[in-house]
């Protein structure tokens, strides 16, 4: 089900990346098995109770449009508005839209948000949970590592924070423009509950989602992920960060989701 659910996901970030005619496809792509987990696991509906999710990387934002349309809560009339003058959907996500509460795409300030809202739920006995989606060169950010030591500090059990570890940022890979690990080491000295999965297998990525409910402590869920995942051409390319799809890569891409290689 998660697995149908995220091929439907990459399929839309495809199609409308190529409407479009923008870029950010590889980052939108590494993240879908995770978002794909995250509704299937949680309840993110505007109904009161519900859950809340910040994409910290907001320039993945077509994966949560694309996402959020495949659960009702966008229309396709809405998703085909994406990059469309005086449409809500840019590039970066807005809190126009209901089930985003922040507006984001500077890097490094998602998590900040996400304590911050996680802080005021225990305060008013509020039993939701907290999510935040964040990519791994925002924790080059300074901010991030304030936000987990606030975190661990005030052992927020109601916070989860997952981490796209896909070893690449805009212009190079992690280890060669500064290096995260010891990652996981780091970030247990935070006072975090911290669990490794592969970032794409969505029965892993479910289970720790429910397991990261159970603990006292913040959870960080590291997803070891490809940038570009399900598109050969640009998994683990640098350069699929910016570049956009002409018919022939388009055509390449849908073939190759569409039969899940």
């Amino acid at each position: 089900m998660t697995a149908q659910l995220a091929q439907s996901i990459r399929l839309l970030v495809l199609e409308h990346a190529k409407k479009a005619g923008v870029g950010h496809i590889g980052s939108a792509l590494s993240i879908v098995d995770m978002l794909a987990s995250l509704f299937d696991t949680r309840n993110f509906k505007t109904e009161t109770g519900a859950d809340r999710l910040v994409l910290s990387k907001g320039h993945a934002a077509l994966a949560l449009y694309a996402t959020l349309h495949t659960q009702g809560l966008l229309t396709k009339e809405d998703l085909n508005g994406y990059c469309v003058n005086g449409s809500c959907l840019g590039v970066h996500p807005s809190h126009a839209i209901n089930e985003i509460p922040f507006s984001t795409g500077s890097l490094g300030q998602g998590l900040s948000f996400a304590v911050g809202m996680a802080l005021g739920d225990r305060v008013v006995n509020n039993p939701r949970r907290t999510y935040a989606l964040l990519s791994d060169a925002e924790c080059n950010e300074g901010s991030t590592w304030e936000a987990l030591l606030a975190a661990g500090h005030h052992s927020l059990g109601n916070l989860c924070a997952l981490i796209d570890y896909n070893k690449q940022q805009a212009f190079g890979f992690t280890d060669d423009i500064l290096t995260l690990e010891p990652f996981a080491d780091k970030l247990c000295a935070f006072n975090w509950n911290v669990i490794e999965v592969d970032g794409h297998d969505v029965v892993t990525i479910c289970q720790a989602i429910k397991d990261a409910g159970t603990s006292e402590k913040p959870t960080v869920i590291v997803c070891h992920t490809e940038c570009g995942k399900g598109v050969s051409y640009m998994e683990k390319q640098v350069k699929w960060h910016y570049w956009s799809m002409d018919d022939e890569k388009y055509e390449i891409a849908i073939n190759e989701v569409s039969t899940c290689r």
